[in-house]
């Protein structure tokens, strides 16, 4: 499965995910991305963040406080300390 790279703009101020997009092309992602944060360099407000998956599901897992998950909710698997 492809790699896809998923742009986030999250606003922290008020916690919510502003804009999400998805890109297949490595180059026009990276674009995009380097397009926001300099428009955004000024607001400490504004989290922009890059992350690759092979879905936007694993994102949500992976990333998931950025889609309004509750810090209580169970973590991702992957993410769980081993004893």
């Amino acid at each position: 499965m492809a790699l896809i790279h998923f742009l986030l703009v999250y606003d922290l101020s008020q916690q919510v995910l502003v804009s999400h997009a998805e890109y297949r092309d490595p180059d026009a992602a990276v674009a995009a991305y380097a397009e926001l944060e300099a428009k955004h360099r000024q607001d400490t407000n504004v989290e922009i963040v890059l992350v690759g998956a092979d879905s936007i599901e694993t994102i949500m897992q992976t990333h998931g406080h950025y889609f309004g998950r509750a810090a209580s909710e169970k973590a991702s698997k992957y993410l769980v300390r081993a004893r």
